[in-house]
């Protein structure tokens, strides 16, 4: 083989691998490649097919923004291929998920035929020509490098989302009056003081001898929610993630951690939650590990009882299809979760773009920005056999927990004043009794 002959060889497997790669890649790289029909005015639009749910259709124009119809916006013929587009997906989806993890993907196995092909060419025309230049391999190697960077990405990934609208977040929010919000460019800001209105900690098994407590979530310790939602190209599994500090905050402006507790052990299932799905932190911080579908009963049953820390809201159940994450696109062209009764109850994986800690390593990864808390009182270690029993609001900033313990009763009274002094009662069941006291220290 003369030197001329090689070099055709060499460009002629560049030309298959750069084919392979572009038809490999689903879409393109975001340009539309449909021109759909519409009923109304004989309409036409350019945009790219993403998904269908029940009689919702979503697709994405030329700038990637979500649109949303009913199939019934389209011509017969349209409805037709919109039919059998999610019908192919489906079966796909199937397919994939039937098909053992050793099996190569198609992308990558052609990938490694390429560059193994480029690879014996290379040589080849080293070894016969006996040049010891190199500009063919590090032409070769240089479109390689472009090839792989230039990797297929979700449909779903480049898509933007409607802007979180201010109004609407603050009535949300608004339906609590110990909830103060604001806004700046970037995010809307919840305000609370981390109790609830309702009662807590009663029916709790599982009891590490917190008690709630105030926390200032104000000002730069607000909790913060992006007013512009970004959709992750990989969403974080809150299985492998986030089991440290909140995922999303609720209407009243309780924090809502994973319902996987630190040890990853579902709160729920082990005792660790009272009957509002709540409990306590080592910092006396209540929180909630289960969606606050009790919420709905202020915000009203069609809106959203917490936004996550990804900027997309929480509704409760629902009877509408949820992908993987427990969510689905909406109407409005965003993107919201939905409550479920079993675990992993609420955001299966985090759908939006989130800051990490850096300080924080995976499961223990925590979302930022991010409140604080820092109790008043060292923390303690699990009381086993207690179970809480009862718990009362006895005056202002003044509290009554009481539980049971080898079917003895105990109780603890404590509060607080506005100096930040914290005074607690522990009542045996003799009725005798120990008391401790402490001060929050100042910008806690």
């Amino acid at each position: 083989m003369n030197n001329k002959s090689l070099k055709k060889l060499l460009f002629f497997l560049v030309v298959q691998f750069v084919s392979v790669q572009l038809f490999a890649h689903d879409g393109g790289h975001g340009t539309p490649i449909k021109v759909w029909k519409l009923v109304e005015g004989n309409k036409t639009i350019t945009a790219d097919f993403i998904q269908k749910v029940d009689e919702i259709v979503y697709l994405s124009n030329e700038d990637h923004e979500l649109m949303v119809f009913d199939i019934n916006d389209f011509k017969t013929e349209e409805q037709q291929y919109i039919l059998d587009k999610s019908n192919w997906i489906l079966e796909q989806n199937v397919l994939q998920q039937e098909e053992s993890d050793a099996i190569v993907p198609p992308i990558n196995l052609y990938l490694a035929l390429g560059l193994l092909l480029i690879l014996v060419a290379l040589f080849m025309y080293h070894y016969i020509t006996k040049k010891k230049d190199s500009y063919w391999a590090f032409s070769l190697l240089t479109l390689l490098v472009v090839f792989v960077a230039c990797k297929s990405k979700s449909s779903t990934s480049s898509l933007k989302m409607a802007a979180n609208d201010v109004p609407f977040l603050a009535s949300i929010f608004g339906a609590f009056d110990k909830v103060n919000t604001r806004y700046d460019d970037t995010y809307f800001y919840i305000e609370s003081d981390g109790i609830p209105d309702h009662e807590m900690m009663t029916g709790i098994t599982s009891w590490q001898q917190q008690v709630p407590i105030n926390h200032d979530y104000t000002g730069a310790n607000a909790w913060a929610i992006p007013l512009q939602p970004e959709l992750a190209e990989n969403p974080l599994s809150t299985k492998d993630n986030f089991m440290k500090g909140a995922i999303a905050i609720a209407a009243n402006g309780i924090p809502i951690f994973n319902p996987l507790n630190n040890r990853g052990e579902d709160a729920n299932a082990i005792g660790e939650l009272d009957q509002w799905g709540g409990h306590c932190g080592r910092a006396d911080d209540y929180h909630y590990h289960l969606p606050p579908v009790h919420l709905q009963a202020n915000v009203g049953g069609t809106k959203p009882i917490a936004y996550a820390l990804d900027g997309f809201p929480v509704y409760g159940e629902t009877k509408e299809q949820l992908d993987e994450n427990l969510g689905r696109f909406s109407s409005n062209s965003t993107y919201q979760y939905h409550a479920i009764k079993e675990y992993p109850y609420l955001i299966a994986a985090m759908k939006g773009k989130v800051a990490l800690n850096p300080n924080t390593q995976a499961p223990e990864n925590e979302i930022t920005p991010q409140a604080k808390t820092k109790g008043v009182r060292p923390d303690l270690r699990p009381l086993r056999g207690a179970e809480i029993t009862a718990f009362e609001n006895t005056g202002l900033h003044q509290y009554r927990l009481t539980y049971k313990l080898d079917t003895l009763s105990y109780s603890i009274n404590y509060g607080w004043d506005t100096k930040g002094n914290y005074t607690y009662e522990f009542v045996h069941p003799d009725g005798t009794s120990s008391k401790a006291s402490y001060k929050r220290k100042k910008g806690l």
